[in-house]
């Protein structure tokens, strides 16, 4: 039976892995639950032969997963990115439960590339890379001990991910009013968003560029609770050119 496009659509990004046995078991975590798509930033140790052990029969997840110099690479195409962190972080975007997060990225996955994104065993995901995301989830575990394993952390979501696809099917729909009102806006087209906003609030003097602040990082997070859709991000950039023009003059 074909897997719904929906679940092609999401791809599963490990970041900084540093044991290979825990790529091994997120790939099989990954396929239990009708996912595939694997990629890999910077992983200290793959291919090796301990990720293909613990994958035990996942191997063609491992195989055809993308290695990624950089984040921006394994998030290039996707329409939303959403971190998985287990604390609440200070200027952080909006923190979603597993389930609630699922919800929205099946929604968004009918339409679009979307990306569910993992940090380094020992210190999770850095604030730069939260930064490159929309969403942030969560998994409600015991509060007094939140440490999960990586593939455990995986193997959650990805159940989420089913699940969320399933309801939907069961009511009879394909995607959600909201991915159907809106053509999201690419990872591309909104960095280059960003970009060329710092570019413009240094050349009018907004901002100083030898002493940033955490006017970026506030900026990234009121623009990620908006979601801005495609052509919204095309009218404000056509704001800030509007705006080159007299700062060039």
């Amino acid at each position: 039976m074909k897997k719904p496009n929906a679940l092609n659509n999401i791809r599963i990004v490990l970041s900084h892995t540093s044991h290979p046995g825990n790529i091994g078991a997120a790939a099989r975590a990954m396929k239990t639950m009708g996912l595939e798509r694997l990629y890999l930033v910077n992983p200290k140790a793959f291919p090796d032969p301990v990720a293909d052990a613990r994958a035990a029969g996942a191997a063609d997840v491992l195989e055809n997963a993308q290695v990624c110099a950089t984040l921006d690479e394994a998030l290039a195409g996707t329409v939303l990115a959403v971190a998985v962190t287990a604390r609440r972080r200070d200027l952080s975007h909006e923190m979603l439960s597993a389930h609630q997060a699922a919800s929205q990225m099946i929604g968004l996955a009918a339409q679009g590339e979307v990306a569910l994104l993992f940090g380094t065993e020992m210190s999770g995901l850095s604030n730069a890379e939260l930064d490159k995301c929309q969403l942030l989830a969560t998994i409600p575990a015991n509060p007094e001990f939140t440490s999960l394993n990586l593939a455990s952390a995986v193997q959650i979501l990805a159940y989420e991910l089913r699940m969320a696809l399933l309801n939907l099917a069961s009511l009879g729909a394909t995607e959600t009013p909201a991915a159907k009102a809106m053509e999201a806006a690419s990872f591309e087209d909104v960095e280059r968003f960003y970009q060329h906003l710092e570019r413009t609030m240094i050349d009018t003097g907004f901002l100083d560029p030898a002493c940033p602040g955490r006017l970026m990082q506030r900026l990234r997070r009121l623009f990620a609770r908006a979601r801005p859709e495609k052509e919204e991000v095309s009218i404000l950039r056509g704001i800030l050119t509007s705006v080159d023009k007299f700062t060039n003059k």
